[in-house]
């Protein structure tokens, strides 16, 4: 891949557009989260990356900063905060139906923003010729936990069968449920991309986001439920 021009300064220019007001220094400690004890965005980038390596970093980038860093701010505020509710989270990671040979996306691409709401509608059920049977799948999993939720406050019990125990989620655990067509027990996981985030309340003053900036309904990479 030597042909491929080294894209490492363009990745860190395009970094430092988001949060241009915390100035080179800010951009250089958020690009390499060296505060966080994490690595850096190019962790896994080589002399010459390839041009996928290159696409999914910033996509990394600009995802993780609009969606991904806000909606877990919120989250764990919540779990912190809440006096009585309970607090969700998850990622949805079905991959979008737009990715694939001849379709616009990669097939790395993974889901789209707001992927998750034709499947709470049932979608796939009322328009059965445009998906597949896995569809359906996660079409039914994610209407059981909210109905369960509906019915009685709670994600795991209501009469609808769920394919794993969504756990609560809290500033310790940090556990979440990720939402898949062949999802079981296993699919429930532990600090989403938490280098790239927050480790609590006491780490907001450094982080590199606005508090205009924050999405708090529908975060499409991943969302808190507030119970």
């Amino acid at each position: 891949m030597s042909n491929i021009p080294d894209c490492s300064e363009d990745v860190k220019r395009l970094f430092a557009a988001y949060i241009k007001d915390k100035g080179k220094a800010g951009a250089d400690n958020a690009y390499s989260t060296s505060n966080w004890g994490g690595s850096s965005f190019d962790v896994v980038w080589v002399s010459n990356p390839s041009r996928e390596t290159i696409k999914k970093t910033v996509l990394e980038i600009g995802t993780d900063y609009i969606f991904l860093v806000p909606t877990q701010a919120a989250l764990y505020l919540h779990a912190t905060n809440a006096k009585t509710g309970q607090t969700y989270s998850y990622l949805f990671s079905e991959p979008s139906r737009m990715g694939g040979i001849a379709r616009p996306y990669p097939s790395w691409m993974g889901a789209d923003h707001a992927d998750d709401l034709q499947y709470v509608f049932g979608k796939p059920f009322s328009s059965p010729l445009g998906y597949w049977p896995r569809h359906r799948d996660v079409s039914s999993y994610i209407i059981a936990y909210w109905t369960n939720f509906a019915k009685t406050g709670g994600l795991n019990k209501g009469g609808q069968s769920v394919p794993t125990p969504w756990p609560q989620f809290t500033s310790t655990g940090h556990q979440y449920v990720e939402i898949h067509h062949d999802m079981n027990k296993d699919y429930v996981r532990q600090k989403m991309r938490i280098v790239m985030c927050i480790s609590g309340p006491a780490s907001y003053p450094t982080f590199p986001f606005q508090p205009q900036n924050k999405l708090l309904v529908h975060q499409m990479c991943s969302c808190s439920v507030d119970l």
